[in-house]
């Protein structure tokens, strides 16, 4: 009965005017350290637990971290890759742009797989005569001339790049005007002007455009840069060399075009020829 009204009368002088305020502080700090020593082993277990990883967990992390990794670097190969089309399509649809006044129309088709001959250079392309590709057709990349095509069929064609040994490209000068015709050199990836004489007004340097003669390559498109012109006095042609100004081994994407007629090399019958190419 004292020990209850003791606390009453404790509790209400507490309640009222804060009586117990120092006492309080008082055995609060005489029971802090009492309550340190005793939460200490928990803190110390929890610690542990966090310090002290087993071996196998700490490899599984790894492991997860690793694979992690490798889909990560993927992903930027393969962001990487789309990056680099995009920006290859972007430069093929200014190409149609710049020449839209020579050209009906142009699509773009996708090189499916290339001749193993080393002696040929043919490739074959993702559109055919369901895409109204016709025999003879010219393809372009964004940095110039690449072939025509030779085989249609429903769904593919076959192209062959101005770099094969049977494909003869009308080129003139853009310096000067003079007008050659180059032929592929498949061993070095490159062109050959024939029959020019040892005078002919070439130096390296020149670069090299369509003529639009042949009634298959509209006029001043791209096709390479002379890099040799060999001068022998006992041959009676000057050996000149070619570097292609398309990157005829790189891009998976070409432009398939269709020539505007009137203005293909400025000839009149080119127009009924080609009528008759795209009829076939």
């Amino acid at each position: 009965m004292i020990l209850a009204v003791v606390s009453i009368v404790l509790m209400t002088l507490d309640h009222r005017y804060q009586a117990t305020d120092n006492l309080r502080s008082f055995l609060n700090g005489v029971a802090y350290p009492l309550r340190t020593i005793t939460d200490l082993p928990n803190e110390l277990g929890d610690m542990a637990s966090t310090t002290f990883v087993s071996r196998s967990t700490l490899q599984e992390q790894n492991q997860t971290l690793q694979v992690q990794n490798e889909l990560l670097k993927a992903k930027l190969q393969k962001y990487t890759a789309l990056e680099a089309e995009n920006t290859q399509l972007r430069k093929l649809l200014k190409s149609v742009q710049e020449n839209q006044n020579q050209l009906n129309r142009a699509i773009v088709a996708e090189i499916l797989s290339t001749d193993l001959d080393p002696f040929r250079r043919q490739v074959v392309l993702s559109k055919g005569s369901d895409d109204d590709v016709y025999v003879g057709q010219p393809i372009i990349s964004a940095e110039g001339v690449m072939g025509q095509v030779i085989q249609v069929s429903a769904f593919s064609s076959i192209a062959m790049l101005i770099t094969d040994p049977s494909h003869a490209l009308p080129v003139q000068v853009n310096r000067n005007g003079v007008r050659a015709i180059a032929t592929g050199e498949p061993h070095k990836n490159q062109l050959r002007l024939l029959h020019q004489p040892n005078n002919t007004d070439i130096v390296v340097g020149d670069e090299l455009v369509t003529s639009g003669l042949g009634c298959v390559f509209p006029a001043g498109y791209p096709v390479g840069k002379v890099i040799d012109v060999n001068i022998n006095p006992s041959l009676p042609f000057a050996q000149i060399t070619v570097e292609t100004s398309a990157l005829l081994d790189r891009h998976r994407q070409v432009l398939l075009v269709w020539p505007d007629s009137k203005r293909l090399g400025g000839k009149s019958g080119c127009a009924n020829l080609l009528s008759k190419d795209q009829h076939k």
